[in-house]
């Protein structure tokens, strides 16, 4: 994180061409690409199951298991129930354990994703230096090419008075 505040110190002592800013800065790379090829098949286990977890379509899944198992156990013929009314505990137990299996993936898959997020913003901030210092030398060369125009705008009319 200081070498590129470092680089732009530096680079605002000096005036540089585009070319040299670029030099400064370590070429881009896709980090997305890097996250992803750096991930262990149980990390990508775990991030599949963070993403899919998290969506309406697992909750509608659990919700109308749940609801099909407590209505079955309560409306079934008594000989046809296998978790009775009122404790459910069969259903509780499976219940819980999927939260138990659930809980530490989801928490993996997290940390994953909070890894990714931060190569990103690092990337971006870099980015964002560079930019920086592209623009910030662009706008020297604008006012220099201003100072130019006006020293040329003021001989023109000096010679205009002239000839007049």
């Amino acid at each position: 994180m200081l070498r590129p505040l470092l680089m732009i110190n530096r680079m605002k002592q000096q005036h540089q061409t585009l070319e040299q800013i670029k030099h400064h800065f370590p070429p881009l790379h896709n980090v997305n690409q890097t996250h992803r090829q750096g991930l262990s098949s149980m990390d990508k286990l775990a991030l599949w199951i963070t993403e899919h977890v998290g969506t309406m379509t697992f909750f509608m899944l659990i919700f109308f298991w749940t609801l099909t198992w407590l209505s079955w156990n309560t409306l079934a013929p008594s000989q046809l129930r296998f978790d009775p009314f009122p404790a459910f505990v069969l259903w509780l137990f499976i219940s819980n354990m999927i939260q138990i299996f659930l809980m530490p993936l989801i928490m993996i898959g997290q940390n994953l994703q909070s890894r990714h997020s931060e190569l990103r913003a690092e990337q971006d901030f870099t980015i964002n230096l560079k930019a920086e210092a592209e623009v910030e030398e662009i706008l020297r060369h604008l006012e220099n090419q201003s100072e130019k125009i006006l020293i040329i705008l003021s001989k023109i009319e000096e010679l205009e008075k002239k000839h007049v």
